[in-house]
């Protein structure tokens, strides 16, 4: 039965702008949320850190620093980071949000790929690394869950600056990363540069290649010491007539040794991208065997030996999910998005996840089972060139001769390779004398063991000035913040400290003064260790994109890609623009200004709606002139008609007689010819009525005028009688 947790996040605004709508993932540092950016109107992936972490302000200011410098790094192969901030008690990282799955989904469905689906799938990884090298980050935590593959196709690598941040923020010992993709310089504790970075590129080419990892262990603390002591074996091992360019690169990039591997990510991309045309249509789309698609039955991996009878543990091509809670996937959410190998916090003994502290790992206890072949397998997970010895069972301490694996087939990479270091270990053996020197004297020796005490004294004497008084002293760095850098310069000579320069965007400190230092102020170092100072070159600013002579929408969209926000929003009638076009914004086009900088709009009503004047009744021209001066057009109709109550050369009626036209607008005026004229005729001598009803039948008005009472009804009288008048004249009938 499934239990649902409830999240006090959801459904939250933090920082006053995003709005919490689905939880993705939750891991070791930080829980990874959907959520929408209200002030953007766009989705982004919410990265909330763990309160531990949130309530650390060394960390948190650490956090803020190399999210701007991650926030610099802008590359269609990698995530970018849009915001970081602090909302009360939440602190948080904001991510561009892809929608699809990773590439730890796509290993767990596939298996083991073709080196043509490989190679190009690692291709745009390692161009996002390289433009990161370049630009002087180093991931530190490559690995198939954060290579996120979108919908639509684009590669982009994850989590920059989280990782760092962490590392140098928790104590001496511990270490960020997934121990199945760390180099071995991190394993050791020592400094990481970018060829760090290509040892997990290595290692993630040949799980993709093989379906499986080349170390494994049943606890964390085995890979480590593998990776350190063991040597990634050729791919081909386990994919028979995989080509041998493809084994060489693979092996270029977990060398041992980091002098050995590609100086960066630029280089191993010219390299990749040879051997990508280089290859034949067959040795790309060479199908991987069922063992390495499969994963089981393939044989110690990284030892190049075949798999042995006896059972051993394996990892498999599609291992179980992990569940909800994985490693969060920065700026990514898909149904399959738990993480193979999350990251792993390895530090201090109370910490949950697992130890491992710096310096040459000890060999794993372990004792095989009775009867275990001593064929040089080792214990599961272990490389067997580890040791020179096969383990024994318990109580059975006999040592048995320890079986070297066959030679790998090596590329031509290889073997000059393999050719140096015989010719420096023939250097070496030249330079070993073969006998010692005879012994001297009782006296002679004494006389040396003084002038050694002399010697050593003097050292000692030497190292205590060194670390007590002179440029290996500790010393607490002075605030430099808000200063000039001669300002902050000559703080830091006076304590003793020499310093280096680097220009940074920020948009809080002015131009030319320090935004800060590097390790930061306060912290104790040893004088010779040298400081970064990061002096402000202001706020970044970007150019603003056109957005006149497209829809409201259209201008939206455009803000959005260009990380501002839409600020007022005006309407205004326009004669020529249709309705819902811009018009014209504020800041105008060009201008450069600061992500999320509002912009205010113009946007077209259309044409100005003008009422129709009504001008019935008035004169031709003056018609005219009234319909023209409100804007419109006017025209008349070429037929005059008669009008009883019109004079003649009047306006009868108009069309339209009201209502609104736009500027230019037509109104047709119709003209009056005046009455008709119609002959009246004569009804004298007939009856008053019979004359009346006629009279009004053909339009005109009847006035009766009665003599005597109008006794007899006789018409005696008429007037006008015998002549045409206008329609609707009065006509007097005298009654008797």
């Amino acid at each position: 039965m499934q239990e649902h947790v409830s999240d006090p996040l959801l459904g939250t605004l933090v920082d006053n702008r995003y709005a919490v709508r689905s939880r993705l993932a939750r891991g070791g540092m930080s829980t990874v949320y959907l959520a929408t950016d209200q002030r953007l109107d766009r989705d982004v992936a919410l990265k909330v850190l763990h309160p531990h972490l949130s309530a650390d302000e060394n960390f948190l200011g650490r956090l803020g620093r190399e999210a701007k410098a991650a926030a610099r790094l802008s590359h269609p192969h990698v995530v970018g980071v849009l915001d970081q901030g602090n909302d009360g008690h939440t602190a948080y990282l904001v991510m561009e949000y892809i929608k699809g799955h990773t590439l730890r989904d796509l290993i767990n469905e596939k298996g083991a790929l073709p080196p043509r689906l490989a190679l190009a799938l690692i291709d745009p990884v390692v161009e996002g690394l390289g433009a990161a090298h370049a630009a002087g980050f180093i991931h530190r935590d490559v690995k198939p869950e954060n290579v996120l593959i979108s919908d639509d196709g684009r590669i982009k690598v994850g989590d920059f600056g989280l990782a760092r941040a962490v590392t140098t923020s928790t104590s001496t010992g511990a270490l960020i990363g997934t121990v199945a993709y760390l180099s071995p310089e991190l394993v050791l504790g020592q400094p990481a540069d970018a060829r760090s970075d290509i040892y997990s590129v290595g290692i993630m080419l040949y799980e993709m290649l093989t379906g499986q990892q080349p170390f494994m262990g049943e606890v964390p603390i085995q890979v480590a010491y593998q990776h350190v002591n063991g040597t990634v074996g050729p791919p081909s091992v386990l994919v028979p007539g995989l080509a041998g360019e493809v084994d060489e690169l693979v092996q270029w990039c977990t060398a041992n040794d980091p002098e050995n591997r590609p100086v960066d990510g630029n280089a191993l991309l010219q390299e990749l991208r040879h051997i990508r045309t280089n290859l034949t249509d067959a040795e790309l789309d060479l199908h991987p065997p069922a063992a390495a698609a499969g994963g089981a039955g393939a044989g110690v991996a990284g030892s190049g030996l075949p798999a042995q009878r006896e059972p051993q543990p394996q990892r498999q091509a599609n291992p179980p999910r992990q569940p909800q809670d994985a490693a969060p996937i920065p700026g990514f959410a898909s149904p399959n998005h738990a993480a193979q190998s999350p990251t792993e916090v390895i530090g201090r003994p109370n910490n949950p996840t697992t130890v491992l502290p710096f310096g040459k790992p000890a060999a794993p206890p372990y004792r095989p089972s009775p009867g275990h072949s001593s064929s040089g397998d080792g214990p599961p997970g272990q490389f067997p060139g580890a040791s020179r010895h096969a383990l024994t069972p318990p109580g059975d301490e006999t040592e048995v001769p320890w079986a070297p694996p066959p030679p790998a087939r090596l590329g031509k990479r290889a073997q000059r390779k393999a050719d140096k270091e015989d010719e420096r270990a023939r250097a070496r053996a030249a330079a070993t004398p073969s006998r010692t020197l005879r012994e001297g004297s009782p006296r002679r020796r004494g006389v040396l063991w003084v002038a050694i005490l002399i010697i050593a004294a003097l050292l000692a004497t030497g190292a205590g000035w060194f670390f007590g008084m002179g440029p290996g002293s500790a010393a607490t760095i002075p605030p430099v913040a808000n200063k000039t850098v001669a300002q902050a310069q000559q703080l830091l000579s006076d304590a003793g400290f020499r310093s280096t320069t680097s220009d940074v965007f920020d948009d809080d400190v002015p131009s030319g003064l320090v935004v800060g230092s590097e390790p930061e102020a306060g912290t104790e170092i040893r004088k010779f260790q040298p400081i970064s100072l990061f002096v402000s070159k202001g706020p970044q600013l970007f150019p603003l994109p056109e957005l006149s002579g497209g829809t409201l929408e259209e201008a939206k969209n455009g803000l959005n890609a260009a990380e501002m926000a839409l600020g007022t929003v005006t309407e205004q009638f326009n004669e020529e623009v249709p309705a819902g076009i811009v018009l014209s914004q504020d800041p105008p086009p060009g201008t450069p200004v600061r992500h999320g900088t509002p912009v205010s709009l113009v946007v077209s009503k259309g044409p100005e709606p003008i009422p129709v004047p009504s001008v019935v009744g008035q004169d031709e021209d003056d018609a005219v002139d009234a319909i023209e001066a409100a804007g419109l057009e006017a025209e008349v109709a070429r037929e005059e008609v008669f009008s009883r109550g019109v004079p003649e050369g009047a306006v009868v009626s108009q069309n339209p007689a009201t209502g609104t036209l736009t500027r230019g607008g037509t109104v047709t005026l119709t003209i009056s010819k005046g009455p008709r004229m119609v002959e009246v005729p004569s009804y004298i001598g007939r009856q008053a009525a019979e004359a009346r009803r006629a009279l009004e039948n053909l339009g005109f008005q009847v006035r009766v005028n009665n003599i005597l009472g109008g006794f007899f009804g006789t018409v005696r009288d008429q007037d006008p009688v015998d002549t045409e008048v206008p329609e609707g004249s009065v006509i007097t009938l005298t009654v008797v």
